[in-house]
């Protein structure tokens, strides 16, 4: 087995201080008008895009650079309809008799239901997918690490790409979502992580008026 290292020179740019806080203020600022969209238009959104989003996301660290991600952009109507009937399945069973009455509780302000036509409307749907294992060169089988703290991190690095060339987005988690391994033929070793909708909003779309926690509440300096 090969073990030698290799290195390169890092690519990192130094700012000024000024300009740090300014980049600092205005990525907050951006990201603070990101909002959970359910109602999508149709319109369409370039290929380019999606695809220059995915590789911030697949940029994202990872346990030993193993990668653990796979991402499945839907975009035919026939596969997102296939995916919506499933999805739906699953969330009427979800309602009807999984969630308990506090979860109920803690959805009924978002106005959701097992109803989910954007899965349908949205011109893209990105199935990303969880590794626990990848092959190495020579085919052998490799465990990966950390695999759900990375997938989580590559997850919100998209999130922000998309969010930054104006892409709305919708993080959808259906349980269980092995209908997506079967509908978009992924092996059984990978693992649904979560279902994104991407698209651009409705004409007049509405979210739910809620606010985020102010920053002495989520975090401490010590």
């Amino acid at each position: 087995m090969n073990t030698e290292k290799s290195f390169q020179p890092l690519d990192f740019t130094h700012l000024e201080e000024a300009e740090m806080c300014s980049r600092a203020a205005e990525f907050y600022q951006l990201m603070r008008r990101r909002r959970s969209v359910r109602d999508f238009s149709s319109r369409p959104v370039p290929r380019a895009v999606i695809e220059n989003a995915l590789r911030a996301a697949g940029s994202a660290p990872s346990g030993a650079n193993m990668q653990p991600w796979h991402f499945v952009v839907a975009e035919s109507a026939g596969i997102k309809r296939r995916i919506r009937l499933a999805a739906e399945e699953e969330e009427r069973e979800f309602y009807q008799r999984r969630a308990s009455e506090e979860w109920l509780n803690a959805l009924e302000p978002l106005g959701t239901d097992a109803h989910k036509p954007f899965l349908e409307t949205a011109p893209y749907l990105i199935a990303i997918f969880l590794k626990k294992f990848s092959s190495d060169a020579s085919g052998a089988r490799r465990k990966n690490y950390y695999t759900a703290e990375s997938v989580g991190i590559a997850t919100g690095m998209l999130i922000a790409a998309l969010h930054d060339a104006g892409v709305a987005t919708l993080t959808h988690t259906p349980s269980p979502m092995k209908f997506l391994n079967d509908i978009l033929a992924r092996p059984a070793t990978e693992k649904p992580y979560m279902l994104l909708v991407a698209g651009l909003p409705a004409e007049g779309a509405e979210v739910p008026a809620i606010d985020k926690k102010p920053l002495e509440e989520i975090a401490d300096f010590l």
